[in-house]
This record gives structure tokens, C-alpha cells and sequence, in this order.
């Protein structure tokens, strides 16, 4: 099948001027062209441009997305390169996983905070009674 820059974009949620920056990078030397020099997109084009915004979502850098792209265009002797490539990349997202966590331990906290200090009427209330952190301290004691 055959989609416009417009139904890709709709079909990703991306906008028809971020595709249009993907191709002035270098990131889709596969998208063909009609006679008219209009931009044609196939299923697998959209298979690749899924790839290329989960890698942006890892916050890899345009520059080596267009490396990567050069890799897959390059075949089977780039296979290795590849591989590590994804490797890298799942680390950093555990990574971004892990601080994600952090963050929503302490957004959790501070609602529980303000929940508390809401009930009661006063923030005062946290002054006679523990903190999670005490609590989870505590408790591991």
C-alpha cells in the first residue's frame, strides 16, 4: 500500500514538517517519489519510521539514527554493529527506567504528603507523625 506524507503522519502522530526534517537528515533515503516529486510511503517505510521515533525516544541523537540507517542500508556486514547499537540503547532506556521510578516514588510521597496535610487541615500534621521514609526505615529494622 501507498500512503501520502499526510496519512503517515496521521498514522504515527507525527507532524508532516518533523517527516519532512527526517528526510532532509538523511533518515529515510528509502522513501520513494512519484513523477511529480511527492513523497510516497509503503508499509515497510512505516515499519522503519517506527523504529527512528523509538530510538528518538531513547534521546539518541539524529546524527546517529542517520548512522544507523547507513548501517541497515550497508546489509548483513553491519549486523554486529547493529546489535550493539540496541544493546546501548536498552541500557539507557533501563536506565531512564530506573529514574523514571525514582520519580514517581517521590511524586507518590509528596501526594501522600499533601493528602495527608489536606485531611488534617494543616501541613503541621507531618510534624507528629513519621515520614514514609521513617516508616519504610522502620520497618526494615
Amino acid at each position: 500500500m501507498s500512503y501520502s506524507i499526510g496519512e503517515v503522519a496521521q498514522k504515527l502522530n507525527l507532524s508532516t514538517s518533523t517527516l519532512r526534517y527526517y528526510d532532509k537528515e538523511g533518515l529515510l533515503p528509502f522513501v520513494k517519489r512519484n513523477s511529480s516529486g511527492i513523497r510516497t510511503f509503503s508499509d515497510e517505510d512505516l515499519k522503519s519510521l517506527h523504529i527512528i521515533e523509538c530510538l528518538k525516544n531513547t534521546n539518541m541523537p539524529i546524527k546517529d539514527i542517520k548512522t544507523f540507517i547507513d548501517w541497515c542500508s550497508k546489509g548483513d556486514s553491519t549486523l554486529e554493529e547493529r546489535y550493539n547499537m540496541f544493546i546501548e540503547r536498552r541500557k539507557i532506556v533501563e536506565d531512564q527506567m530506573a529514574n523514571l521510578k525514582h520519580t514517581l516514588e517521590t511524586i507518590d510521597y509528596k501526594c501522600w504528603y499533601y493528602k495527608t496535610a489536606l485531611d488534617a487541615g494543616t501541613e503541621k500534621i507531618h510534624k507528629s507523625i513519621p515520614s514514609k521514609d521513617t516508616i519504610k526505615n522502620n520497618a526494615s529494622a
